[in-house]
């Protein structure tokens, strides 16, 4: 099978995976992050189809999104070998798949495909799409908005415990260049939400 049909159902297994999804991790994520990996593949020289791939899949198996991760992670690897992925490009994404999330993420991926997945997720969570998730996250989570009092669980409040946080955190040089437009426009959001909660 050619690569082009394999990602094709790669994308229609995840379409039916999260295309309900309310929190901001949809299939629409989804696919902005695999679209994100691949270019910043093709800029860094890294594997385009292993980026795609994971970048379709990262999300299989996080403990926010699915109540048994280690059977999705194993239904995963099933539907990869019946699409007749080889066991090595299987291994190949599953690595570069692995430590994507900030909370649990390695300060450094092994592999340059990890990093540009990890890349690919974190540009996501800034600029215009990472404010509108942030807040359809914390509504999913029953979040308040924000709170004067510097309230640890706010939607605000995750903007400075994680979202500014990750300009510095970028491995790659196409996503450095790209979060610092990306954080700025949160960093003009922010200053405009205070001078409208102020009133």
């Amino acid at each position: 099978m050619k690569k082009k049909q394999q990602l094709a159902k790669i994308h229609d297994y995840v379409y039916r995976l999260f295309h309900d999804d309310s929190t901001g991790h949809d299939y629409y994520h989804m696919r902005r992050v695999a679209k994100m990996a691949k270019f910043i593949s093709s800029e860094e020289h890294g594997d385009t189809f292993i980026c795609e791939a994971a970048g379709w899949l990262h999300d299989i198996g996080d403990k926010k999104l699915f109540d048994t991760p280690d059977e999705a992670v194993k239904e995963m690897n099933t539907f990869l070998k019946d699409i007749q992925i080889s066991d090595h490009e299987i291994h190949q994404i599953q690595v570069a798949m692995k430590d994507v999330s900030f909370s649990k993420g390695a300060k450094t991926p092994t592999t340059l495909e990890g990093e540009i997945v990890q890349d690919a997720d974190r540009l996501d969570a800034l600029g215009a799409i990472g404010i509108a998730r942030t807040f359809a996250f914390g509504g999913a989570r029953n979040q308040l908005i924000h709170h004067p009092d510097k309230h640890p669980n706010t939607s605000i409040q995750h903007f400075y415990d994680k979202l500014l946080l990750l300009k510095d955190k970028m491995n790659t040089s196409t996503g450095k260049s790209l979060a610092m437009k990306r954080h700025t426009i949160m960093m003009e959001f922010l200053d405009h939400f205070y001078e409208e909660w102020e009133g």
